[in-house]
């Protein structure tokens, strides 16, 4: 228990240290954008290969990723059922309110949390393939064809291929399957590269967190309050229940399993609403409330579980 705080106040610290960072604008106005596009390219699809390419693939793809994806599908079956049935939401909108309650952020906050308090980086790692492989291409033919009439079979299949960290950890599976001992030179680059995603990432977080509002009126609260509950508390509980009682899941495989659960929204769920300029307040506001929400709430888990 003292080893995950000691991961948690890793964390919290360096979160506050680029908060600060935003509040004094040391890096400018706008250093979002350079930030999340270097660590999307480049940072995290290093850290993702050369952590994948050493990984325990047995370890890695094990049953905890079938407890995470049948966790955010009640989730995401929950909120569209009282979206659309009962408050009688436009699909877009409620598309983007179920990202916001099962959509897990399993790169920027699950590396981290996976490195400093579940002890592997890896862990983290399937998620991210399962939610940009299975979960965006059916999100974005739905979106397509509910905000722009049409949807294309091409660009449904495209998407996977074209995401710098699926073709990173694609790649590193492939290393670790074959099992092909690469040369220091090819590997230690993407080394140093990749120990730099996990600080940058929240660094960032900490910065974006600066001047944010959040709940404003006539913003969707409610809707934005469902989202956060399912993500926050209804997600991680499936897991733990799922976990447990399906998969007969017991100690420290239940505990990172619930944990993976108790992630926040992902930021991706805020790049999906400026795309199609649908549910953007609603996407941003639950992103922000479980982002902060979500420490607390790991902890808790990790006092009941760990």
């Amino acid at each position: 228990m003292v080893g995950v705080l000691i991961g948690f106040a890793i964390i919290g610290t360096i979160i506050a240290i680029g908060y600060a960072i935003g509040r004094i604008g040391l890096l400018g106005s706008a250093p979002q954008f350079a930030l999340s596009r270097l660590v999307f390219f480049v940072l995290t699809p290093s850290l993702l290969f050369t952590v994948l390419s050493e990984a325990d693939l047995r370890v890695t793809f094990s049953p905890l990723i079938l407890v995470s994806a049948a966790a955010a599908t009640v989730c995401f079956v929950l909120y569209a059922v009282v979206a659309r049935v009962f408050w009688r939401r436009r699909v877009p909108e409620t598309v983007i309110g179920s990202l916001g309650a099962g959509y897990v952020n399993a790169n920027n906050i699950g590396i981290p949390v996976s490195l400093y308090v579940l002890g592997n980086a890896a862990l983290s790692a399937p998620i991210v393939l399962f939610q940009l492989v299975i979960v965006t291409p059916i999100v974005m033919a739905i979106l397509d064809a509910s905000t722009l009439g049409r949807t294309s079979l091409r660009r449904i299949l495209k998407q996977p291929f074209t995401n710098p960290l699926i073709v990173a950890s694609a790649l590193g599976v492939l290393v670790a399957v074959t099992r092909v001992d690469l040369p220091t030179i090819v590997t230690e680059p993407f080394r140093l590269i990749g120990g730099a995603a996990v600080p940058v990432v929240l660094l960032s977080f900490g910065m974006s967190l600066s001047g944010a509002r959040i709940l404003e009126a006539g913003a969707g609260r409610r809707d934005v309050l469902l989202a956060g509950a399912l993500k926050l508390a209804v997600m991680p509980l499936a897991a733990w229940a799922i976990g447990r009682f399906v998969f007969g899941l017991e100690g420290h495989d239940l505990f990172v399993a619930v944990v993976l659960a108790a992630l926040p929204s992902a930021q991706n769920v805020f790049n999906y609403a400026q795309r199609y300029e649908r549910g953007v307040i609603l996407a941003r506001d639950t992103v922000l409330i479980t982002t902060v929400l979500s420490i607390p709430v790991l902890v808790v888990v990790a006092a009941l579980l760990a």
